[in-house]
């Protein structure tokens, strides 16, 4: 996914600081967007004061000359959705649509603050819906609060006719006794022609279009993604596609409707519903494997304690409690925490930066809505050893 690409861009990044990150909530017409512009200056301003305390007039101006680029550009402010998040650093300028509501944040420090990006693309209430008809093949990806369209990997066939051509062929010739004909033999044999149904072809052609989707998918997004599929299209497509599907992803109940006749909003909707038991259930897991592990002394609610595992790269699964912030530093090579205030330039959220070192060593960061966090510490960490 592009979007995810960007996610890694952001923690791959090794320019020189400061890291400049932004976010703000946006608004998809007008005469709402007109303030989206205003309120990205007003961040900009405090990213400028906070940029202000510790480096000069010039290295601010700097910084801060694609953010004001990004600020007059009309057209950019005319065609937004719900959100923007924006990356600066030297020689590095991003730019990251956000397809739910966020709040807006403005922070400086020695690396980008990716928590935002991980509530969205790290969430366990995450899925992805195939849209499918006898012609075409759609994929969409979300969450409960938003639902859009991902391109198809280039592999992965988005219209029957990429399979099987453009053209129907020619029912085949079936025979069957219907009249009296001489044979070889001497005997009389009776005979008729027919031809084979239009439908039966069709549904030959639209298996193998289901097999192809099915077969490509699974290599170039369910193995990727590892989230759960939701099918959407008419009962008898769902039939005939889960007849030959192999998608372990793909979820036993699905949207019976055309999903050409469901507007986006329509469809999330749908599919949440299908969803939201999972994502329960899941979080349920998690919680109750936390307990068990804590109880072994295989996890911590610690910071100071889930910190020090994490720069040793111990921790597997790490629960962090969606829209808290800790403001501090933590030592990338000891793992000692020293609490600070979010108004200084070098400070981050050191929520953010463990989420950034556990996905760095190859865990799992999960964002976790308040109410079903299991301790009141804002994360809670599953050890590897």
């Amino acid at each position: 996914m592009q979007t995810l690409q960007n996610l890694n861009d952001l923690l791959d990044l090794k320019e020189a600081g400061p890291y400049i990150s932004l976010y703000q909530p946006t608004h998809r017409q007008h005469p709402e967007n007109k303030q989206d512009p205003i309120l990205f200056r007003n961040l900009v301003k405090q990213i400028e004061e906070s940029l202000s305390a510790r480096y000069s007039k010039d290295s601010v101006i700097k910084a801060l000359a694609p953010f004001e680029e990004l600020a007059a550009d009309t057209d950019f402010w005319n065609h937004t959705s719900d959100g923007i998040g924006v990356f600066g650093a030297e020689g590095f300028f991003r730019v990251m649509p956000i397809h739910r509501p966020t709040t807006q944040l403005a922070i400086v420090a020695d690396s980008f603050h990716i928590k935002p990006l991980l509530r969205i693309f790290q969430s366990a209430d995450r899925f992805q819906v195939l849209c499918l008809s006898r012609q075409t093949a759609r994929l969409f990806e979300g969450n409960r609060d938003g639902l859009n369209e991902v391109p198809l990997a280039a592999d992965v066939p988005s219209t029957a006719s990429e399979i099987i051509g453009d053209d129907l062929p020619e029912p085949v010739s079936r025979m069957r006794t219907t009249g009296s004909t001489a044979s070889l033999s001497g005997r009389t044999d009776d005979m008729r022609y027919s031809h084979g149904s239009k439908a039966d072809v069709i549904d030959k052609q639209t298996e193998r279009f289901f097999r192809e989707v099915d077969r490509a998918f699974i290599a170039n997004h369910s193995k990727q993604s590892g989230l759960p599929l939701i099918l959407a299209a008419l009962p008898e497509h769902h039939a005939l596609f889960r007849e030959v599907s192999h998608n372990s992803q793909l979820l036993d109940e699905g949207v019976d409707i055309n999903p050409d006749a469901l507007k986006q909003d329509e469809l999330r909707t749908l599919s949440w519903k299908i969803m939201e038991p999972l994502y329960i259930r899941r979080l349920a897991g998690l919680v109750d494997e936390f307990n068990a592990a804590r109880n072994a002394q295989q996890a911590s609610a610690d910071l100071s304690d889930v910190a020090v595992a994490a720069v040793a790269g111990r921790v597997r699964v790490l629960l962090l409690e969606a829209g808290r912030q800790i403001p501090g530093r933590i030592d990338l090579n000891t793992g000692a925490v020293q609490f600070d205030k979010q108004e200084d330039p070098q400070v981050d959220d050191m929520l953010d930066d463990l989420g950034e070192q556990v996905l760095r060593t190859g865990g799992e960061v999960i964002m976790v809505p308040t109410e079903r966090m299991p301790d009141a510490s804002g994360l809670a960490a599953i050890f590897r050893y």
